[in-house]
C-alpha cells in the first residue's frame, strides 16, 4: 500500500508538471507578432523569422508581403505590430502617427526582361532609355536607341510589354524616382509615386513574386523586381550604365558600393537615398528597406518581443543575409538601433526589454 501510495503521488506530481508545462506552452504559443508590408525584403524576413522561431519556441513572427502602401496603412491603424516599407516616412509623418522607423536591410531593384535569345546580363540599358520605355515612347525592342547600346545583340522586332505593380509599392516609388532622375521628360509625365498613373497600356501583377510569374509568361515583357527574385526565379536581368558612366550588373557587391558612396555610410543618415549615387562600381537602383513600429504600444508584452526580434535581426541578421541578394547596413547605422528602440514607451513610460536575459 505504501509503495502504491508513493506511486500515485508521483503520478499526480508528474501530471501536475505536465499540466503546468501545457499551460506554459499555451502561453508561449499566444505570443503572435504580426507584420505586413514591403515585398522587396520579404524573403530575407522569412529567413529571419524562421530562425528566430527556432530559437524561441512558441513565439511566432509572421510577415505578410502585401506591399509598402499596405504595410504603412496597417501599422498606422495598429492592425499589425510591424509595418514594412521601402519608402521611409518623414519625421513629421512618424510623429503624427506615433511610429518609430528602423532601417533593416539594403537591396537592389533590377530591370528584368523576357526576350527570346537574350540571356542574363547580356542587354545594357541606361536610365534615360529605360525611362522612355517606361512611359511608352520606345515601343519595340529593335528601337535604334536600344540597338545603339547593344551592338551585336540580336534584337527582335517585337513589341515591348510593360509589366508594373498592381498595388501601392515602395519598389515602384524607388523605380519612378530613378527614372525621374534619369529623364526630365519622365519626371514630368510620371511623378514619383507608389502607384503612378502609367501612360498607355500596361500589364500588372501583385508583389515581386506576382510580377516575376507574369514576366515569365509574357514574351517581350519588361519589369522591375528585387535582385533576390532574379536569383531565385532565374530571371533575365539587364546591366545598367550608372551615373559614373560605367556598365554594372546587380550584385551584393555593387549594392555595398552604393552604400559606401552615400550619406547612409558617410553620415549615418539612414533615410538618405541610395538611388543613382555617383561611384564607378555602384548599382544605381539600390534602396534601403525599413520597418515601422508603434512608438506608444499599449501591450508591452508584445512590444518586448517585437523589439527583441528587431534587435536579434541586427545582432545575427548579417550572417543570415549573406547569399540572399541583399547587403547588411553599415555598422554606424546599426549602432543607432538601441536608441531607436528606446524611443518606444509603454503606458507607464516603460521601454521595451529587447536584450534577451
Amino acid at each position: 500500500m505504501l509503495l502504491r501510495s508513493i506511486w500515485v503521488k508521483k503520478c499526480l506530481a508528474l501530471a501536475m508538471v505536465a499540466s503546468l508545462s501545457a499551460v506554459s506552452a499555451q502561453a508561449w504559443a499566444e505570443v503572435q507578432i504580426k507584420g505586413a508590408g514591403a515585398t522587396f525584403p520579404s524573403h530575407v524576413y522569412e529567413r529571419w523569422t524562421r530562425r528566430f522561431a527556432e530559437l524561441n519556441p512558441g513565439v511566432a513572427v509572421r510577415y505578410s508581403p502585401t506591399g509598402s502602401g499596405d504595410g504603412i496603412k496597417q501599422i498606422k491603424v495598429r492592425a499589425v505590430h510591424i509595418g514594412g516599407t521601402d519608402s521611409p516616412l518623414s519625421p513629421q509623418q512618424l510623429s503624427e502617427s506615433k511610429l518609430v522607423q528602423i532601417p533593416m536591410v539594403v537591396g537592389g531593384l533590377v530591370p528584368v526582361i523576357n526576350l527570346p535569345g537574350v540571356g542574363a546580363n547580356q542587354m545594357v540599358l541606361t536610365g534615360e532609355v529605360l525611362a522612355d520605355i517606361a512611359r511608352g515612347e520606345i515601343k519595340r525592342w529593335d528601337d535604334p536607341r536600344v540597338a545603339a547600346l547593344n551592338p551585336g545583340l540580336n534584337l527582335p522586332g517585337q513589341a515591348i510589354k510593360r509589366i508594373v505593380r498592381e498595388e501601392a509599392s515602395g519598389s515602384t516609388e524607388v523605380w519612378t524616382r530613378y527614372l525621374g532622375q534619369s529623364s526630365a521628360k519622365f519626371a514630368s509625365a510620371v511623378p514619383v509615386s507608389q502607384k503612378p498613373a502609367w501612360p498607355g497600356s500596361t500589364l500588372s501583377a501583385k508583389g515581386n513574386d506576382g510580377v516575376a510569374a507574369l514576366l515569365k509568361d509574357t514574351p517581350g515583357g519588361i519589369s522591375y523586381v528585387s535582385f533576390d527574385r532574379v536569383l531565385k526565379d532565374r530571371l533575365i536581368g539587364v546591366k545598367l550604365r550608372n551615373p559614373a558612366g560605367n556598365v554594372v550588373a546587380a550584385s551584393e557587391e555593387t549594392f555595398r558600393a552604393a552604400i559606401l558612396a552615400s550619406d547612409v555610410y558617410r553620415k549615418g543618415e539612414d533615410m538618405a537615398s541610395l538611388v543613382g549615387v555617383a561611384r564607378p562600381d555602384a548599382w544605381p537602383l539600390t534602396a534601403t528597406s525599413y520597418v515601422l513600429l508603434d512608438a506608444e504600444p499599449k501591450d508591452m508584452a508584445s512590444a518586448d518581443w517585437v523589439a527583441r526580434f528587431v534587435y536579434w535581426c541586427f545582432m545575427h541578421g548579417d550572417e543570415l543575409t549573406r547569399g540572399t541578394g541583399f547587403a547588411p547596413l553599415p555598422e554606424r547605422v546599426q549602432a543607432k538601433l538601441s536608441g531607436r528602440l528606446l524611443q518606444i514607451h509603454g503606458p507607464g513610460g516603460q521601454v521595451p526589454r529587447f536584450i534577451a536575459p
